[in-house]
């Protein structure tokens, strides 16, 4: 279920990206590496990209109007999305096009003791994120298969952010191989060959986040565990003989609706059925607190 929403995690990677941007730029013009380049292009995206997730949250926090009646929680899963659109065209597309003109205009790279120095660095303080994310998302999928996890997650803010710094560690790596192959073989092409290989990891990891962040932003249902505690409630109750149909909408970052249509037994008066409504709501509530709205639509009983 979702979690508490703060914004430590997305602070920490900005001011990480920050840092890391400065000396992958400075690296960049002294060794001429077009790896080097990318990574520099990939951690600035990774700043803008912090600051519209911010935005998105404190977008998302806003209560609710009379033209937005439900509040505006689905605001982070529109600007998670845009941020998977500029990881892919600003980081991955741009990425691709460095490398293959550096295949055709391959220049010798200099420097490279400074470029690696920079690279480690940077590989350091990106895993150092990363796995403050993985220990974030630890404390809430709650024994759900890791990878299951970032498939089924509400959390759109957290699995981006964690999907940006993975893809940082992974380009890093390649960063770091393929100037030190180009420095040993002394063949430049293996600097182009790794800003390829960057750009593939960022347009892989744009591609899987916006279809992730798709499916919350059109309506995704929210997790199997508040569908069957409602179920399970009015099953328990005496005066609902039936459950007669149970949808769950994800609104926002522990914002849930829910909408029954429910059976009564025979005789109630409206007042009874709107009292057995109304505890039933409470009962919700207090099982699953993310349940921000609760609609009920009582049915007649069958002769």
């Amino acid at each position: 279920m979702a979690g508490d929403h703060s914004t430590a995690h997305i602070i920490q990677s900005l001011v990480a990206n920050l840092l890391i941007s400065v000396a992958k730029g400075v690296a960049a013009v002294i060794t001429g590496s077009g790896a080097m380049l990318a990574e520099t292009l990939h951690s600035l995206a990774d700043c803008g990209n912090q600051l519209l997730l911010l935005l998105g949250v404190r977008m998302s926090r806003r209560p609710p109007s009379e033209k937005h009646p439900l509040g505006h929680g689905r605001s982070l899963y529109f600007w998670s999305f845009m941020v998977a659109l500029l990881l892919f065209s600003g980081g991955g597309v741009f990425s691709l096009y460095e490398g293959i003109h550096k295949l055709g205009h391959a220049g010798e790279v200099e420097s490279v003791e400074v470029g690696l120095a920079v690279l480690a660095l940077s590989l350091a303080i990106e895993g150092w994120a990363t796995l403050k994310n993985i220990v974030e998302m630890n404390k809430r999928r709650r024994g759900k298969p890791f990878f299951q996890y970032l498939r089924d997650s509400k959390d759109s803010d957290l699995v981006v952010v964690f999907g940006e710094n993975a893809a940082a560690c992974l380009g890093l790596i390649f960063a770091l191989l393929a100037l030190l192959l180009a420095s040993v073989t002394g063949d430049p092409r293996w600097d182009a060959i790794g800003t390829l290989a960057i750009g593939v990891v960022l347009i892989g990891v744009a591609v899987f986040l916006a279809i992730e962040v798709k499916s919350l932003l059109v309506g995704e249902s929210a997790d199997p565990e508040i569908t069957a505690a409602a179920g399970a409630l009015a099953v328990e109750d005496p005066k609902i003989t039936r459950v007669l149909r149970l949808i769950t909408v994800q609104q926002g970052p522990g914002e849930v609706l829910v909408a029954l249509k429910l059976g009564f037994a025979a005789g109630m008066t409206v007042e009874q059925v709107a009292g057995t409504i109304n505890e039933f709501e409470t009962r919700l509530r207090g099982r699953c607190p993310e349940v921000k709205w609760c609609f009920v639509e009582p049915d007649i009983p069958r002769t």
